[in-house]
């Protein structure tokens, strides 16, 4: 998914800075790569959609920034956020820019996709053993999720990195024998108690 999101450029950081920035209704967020670092303050709320429409660090954000020395639109990957724990309002954000031409390395958040696994219709419980796998590809081929189909899976059964079906221009790092999703045995009442 791609967003667009207008930011200007800051001159002041701390804890002050930030405290002022955020009684304009403005937030602190930071702009990482490419060898600089850019200060930026944007809309809160704006960045709150993208949040609400996209919950994984996979989505593509075109950053517009105003007053900026160089470049003033730069694509970037939203990297880490900080929320209030009480009001659950966004308090900062780091970006991270992309080259369109360069490979990185994220976490895609993997999709459990199919109807219920033949072996939960049995009595079997579902476990998500990976909930994100790490991949390595160009932004342009990023994949909002990978999907796995454990529809046909039956107790005992599960589905490792390396049967996962191919995505076009993206390459799993994960180990291939790692577990992504299984259809565990249930526990009897009688062994839960000894």
């Amino acid at each position: 998914m791609k967003f667009d999101l207008a930011a200007e450029t800051r001159t002041g950081s701390g804890k002050g800075a930030a405290r002022q920035l955020r009684r304009k209704g403005r937030m602190p967020a930071v702009l990482y790569g490419q060898g600089e670092c850019v200060l930026l303050t944007l809309d809160p709320e704006s960045l709150r959609e993208i949040l609400r429409a996209h919950a994984g660090s996979t989505a593509l954000i075109t950053v517009k920034i105003a007053g900026a020395a160089s470049k003033s639109t730069r694509i970037a990957l939203l990297r880490d956020y900080q929320l209030d724990p009480v009001s659950g309002d966004v308090l900062h954000a780091d970006f991270f820019e992309v080259l369109m031409n360069k490979a990185i390395r994220v976490k895609v958040p993997v999709s459990v996709i199919g109807g219920q696994p033949a072996g939960v219709k049995e009595g079997g419980i579902l476990q998500h053993n990976m909930r994100d796998i790490h991949v390595e590809c160009l932004p342009s081929a990023l994949p909002d999720s990978i999907p796995v189909d454990a529809s046909a899976l039956v107790i005992g059964q599960g589905i490792h990195v390396k049967e996962l079906q191919p995505v076009a221009g993206v390459r799993f790092l994960d180990d291939p024998d790692q577990m992504v999703v299984s259809v565990a045995v249930p526990m009897s009442e009688a062994k839960l108690e000894a």
